[in-house]
């Protein structure tokens, strides 16, 4: 049999002898509550006088049948043409495209006060790095380099701690309640790490920092993937670690005056108060997540949510594909130990190595103590060189970001690899 031309919005199951073969099944209720009626226009016009199950139109019942159907959906329905091969015989129906509505909305700016916790993240990384000599020999631990050690190294114990707690704080808070909670040990550490008069206060202040951009790594991703649009969902997603190498460059830049002022170092611990209290403050006018809102069972919510993020047109569907999802998937969830079954021990593996080799391959030496090695090293603008690093780290990050999707993920992956070795 020939090649023919279907109009068609519907889709047929098949019936026994005719030999009628069909990919999809009667319209689902989504299409039947939001979009246009799923049977209007659903007839076959046939280049051929004779159908493919043997039953012959003439021009007369076609238009009659065309007038029905006008008739019952009104004269706006329109039927959308696709073509269908046959082959051996049957035919196929091809569904029709997903029309994606323009928004009206942005998430934008919303993603952009998510973001201030990936900065606030990168800066206390990197802040100690160009500080550190300085704050010594205030503090009087410059002859300690165990102390010192503990003021690097204590940020990343209650970075630890933070991200435990993250999700579940954000599970049971909200989004954006979690990220005003999370402002309170940014700002609070930063703080005291700006006016600290010993090593105990500042070790109190790294902790409480450390705490908070721990939270800030589990919920900005969390937040930026749940509101944004499926379209840009990948590109928003490599966001979060683009800024976290825009705040590392941040703190190796606010290190350049250090030279002419001593001092300086408390001024860079104290800018970081900055970002928080604006990271508390947008939150406060952010709209929630609305998948969370969704699973609270707080539907209307969560419509007046997506309403904000991408406008009025796109809400229905963006309650369709949130009641889809919550239908998607029958599996129990897995728990920390089934990541140790055979089922999941090859993947967590290689994720878990992925992170662990590049840790050891030298990055968080580089982010603490790059000035102190260029300074070793003979170079006199020891914290420009480091913020040239810096300047490198988010060139890398973009370009890899850029590239993701291209290229591959693996083959990005042995590039990066081969540079750090």
């Amino acid at each position: 049999m020939g090649t023919m031309e279907a109009s068609s919005t519907c889709a047929f199951k098949p019936i026994s002898g005719f030999g009628l073969q069909s990919r999809r099944l009667l319209p689902s209720k989504f299409d039947l509550r939001n979009q246009t009626p799923a049977f209007a226009g659903c007839y076959l016009r046939m280049k051929k006088r004779n159908n493919c199950l043997g039953i012959s139109f003439g021009s007369t019942s076609m238009g009659k049948m065309e007038g029905s159907v006008r008739g019952l959906f009104g004269s706006s329905v329109k039927a959308r043409s696709v073509r269908a091969q046959s082959s051996g015989g049957d035919v196929e129906d091809v569904a029709p495209a997903k029309i994606q509505v323009k928004s009206s909305g942005s998430v934008f700016p919303y993603v952009g006060v998510a973001c201030l916790g990936a900065i606030l993240f990168g800066y206390h990384l990197g802040v100690v790095n160009g500080a550190l000599e300085y704050l010594s020999k205030d503090l009087g631990i410059a002859e300690n380099p165990v102390l010192q050690g503990w003021v690097v190294s204590t940020l990343l114990a209650g970075a630890t701690v933070g991200s435990f707690t993250g999700g579940s704080l954000a599970d049971k808070f909200g989004r954006t309640k979690t990220f005003m909670l999370d402002a309170i040990p940014l700002t609070v550490g930063a703080f005291l790490c700006a006016t600290a008069k010993s090593i105990e206060i500042m070790i109190i202040g790294r902790v409480l920092a450390g705490i908070g951009i721990g939270i800030s790594s589990a919920i900005v991703p969390l937040y930026i993937s749940e509101i944004s649009p499926t379209e840009i969902r990948g590109t928003l997603g490599s966001v979060n670690q683009l800024f976290i190498c825009i705040g590392i460059l941040g703190a190796l830049v606010a290190g350049l005056p250090l030279a002419g002022n001593p001092l300086w170092w408390r001024t860079m611990f104290g800018v970081a108060v900055i970002p928080s209290v604006l990271l508390a403050i947008g939150m406060a006018f952010s709209p929630e997540s609305p998948r969370w809102l969704y699973q609270q069972g707080r539907t209307s919510d969560a419509e007046v949510s997506a309403r904000r993020l991408y406008g009025k047109e796109r809400v229905a569907e963006v309650m369709n594909d949130l009641d889809a999802g919550s239908q998607g998937s029958s599996e129990p969830e897995a728990g920390w130990l089934d990541l140790f079954s055979s089922r999941y021990f090859k993947v967590v593996s290689v994720g878990a190595a992925l992170f662990l080799f590049q840790q050891l391959a030298g990055i968080n030496a580089v982010v603490y103590y790059s000035t102190s090695v260029f300074r070793s090293a003979g170079i006199t603008s020891d914290v420009a060189a480091s913020a040239l690093v810096g300047a490198s780290n988010v060139f890398g990050t973009t370009v890899a970001s850029s590239l993701m999707d291209k290229q591959g993920r693996k083959s990005l992956l042995l590039i990066s690899f081969a540079g750090m070795v």
